[in-house]
């Protein structure tokens, strides 16, 4: 039996502005497997969220192409009666900004509560309450009973992030999706709820893909790295390979631009520019060459492919073959390269 939960094939979401369509997700391919954590890392603009959103079927004005799979069962374009008892029930999503996410007007146990019995008519109000509670304290929030009766601003906000996830996992999904979870969060509490999320992964044997911009949260958690550039999938690899050799020109300046405690002495790189607006973005060539002035623009692909380099580990475009930066010494390119 395929440990595979959800595939994605050449998914593209486009957006309209004025007259056309735009992409900010285009030609996206991954798997998510049983008990495993994949991150989706890249700047903001990059399309991570616009791809989360269109796995779980929330845009409303959204054009999607491709197809979606859950379980071998196709769900791009099915009722919203049946994608309505999917989201919650077998795929769930954590949000960003825990606070835009609940209700104001409702107390806690009343929110997981309503979750529940949207996927369980017949649950009892006594039994509904019961396993708010078992869920209030499976993630770790102290004097559960006291925090039912609670709104969300009375919360903190790593509170409020438990909430969340506890409403998220509230029917025992097989997919979560947490869209930046630690982004509002200080450090000690991000570090809570990373290992919250990992509990719940070893506990659910649920697939977990991880939206960031945070490498440290993706070192720690990650088991499998999709890098995103300008609406596309430029690199995947495990974890372990993806950080002790990255190839393409974007995932080596992402890491170059983390402060190391081995390069403790060494400027930090500054990746050149910004991600095009949708409007201007390149769609033919290399969406990246723009950022890496210094490499010659005919290394680049004309319509940059996805290449399976080693077992597992994908790059788009040939122009990592040829990519260092201006700083190096021939020989640490050789190395990089080889």
């Amino acid at each position: 039996m395929s440990d595979t939960l959800l595939e994605i094939n050449n998914l593209k979401t486009s957006f309209r502005i004025k007259d056309d369509y735009y992409a900010a997700v285009d030609d996206v391919s991954l798997k998510v497997n049983k008990n495993e954590v994949l991150a989706i890392v890249g700047e903001s603009g990059c399309g991570k969220s616009a791809l989360a959103f269109s796995l779980m079927g929330l845009h409303s004005r959204a054009k999607i192409e491709g197809d979606i799979s859950y379980k071998g069962q196709s769900i791009a374009n099915v009722s919203p009666s049946k994608l309505n008892k999917l989201r919650g029930n077998d795929m769930a999503m954590i949000f960003q900004d825990p606070l835009t996410a609940l209700n104001p007007l409702m107390n806690i146990g009343d929110q997981i509560g309503e979750a529940l019995l949207l996927h369980d008519k017949k649950l009892s109000k006594n039994a509904r309450k019961k396993k708010v509670i078992e869920l209030l304290n499976k993630v770790g929030i102290p004097r559960a009973e006291h925090t039912f009766h609670q709104f969300p601003h009375e919360l903190s906000g790593g509170m409020r992030q438990r909430v969340v996830i506890a409403m998220a996992i509230s029917n025992d999904p097989e997919i979560l999706i947490a869209d930046e979870p630690t982004t509002a969060l200080d450090a000690t509490i991000q570090a809570q709820v990373l290992d919250l999320l990992n509990e719940l992964k070893e506990d659910m044997k649920a697939g977990i893909i991880l939206i960031t911009h945070d490498l440290g949260v993706v070192a720690e958690m990650a088991d499998r790295v999709a890098v995103m550039y300008a609406g596309q999938i430029v690199e995947i690899a495990d974890v372990h390979t993806l950080f002790a050799s990255p190839k393409h020109p974007y995932t080596r300046s992402l890491l170059n631009s983390v402060p190391n405690s081995t390069k403790s002495k060494a400027k930090l790189h500054v990746i050149e520019g910004i991600v095009p607006s949708l409007q201007k973005l390149p769609r033919k060539g290399c969406r990246f060459s723009a950022r890496v002035p210094w490499i010659d623009e005919s290394v680049h692909e004309e319509n940059p492919q996805l290449h399976e380099i080693s077992p597992g580990h994908f790059v788009r475009c040939t122009c990592y073959e040829h990519f260092y930066f201006p700083d190096e010494s021939k020989e640490d390119q050789r190395h990089v390269v080889s």
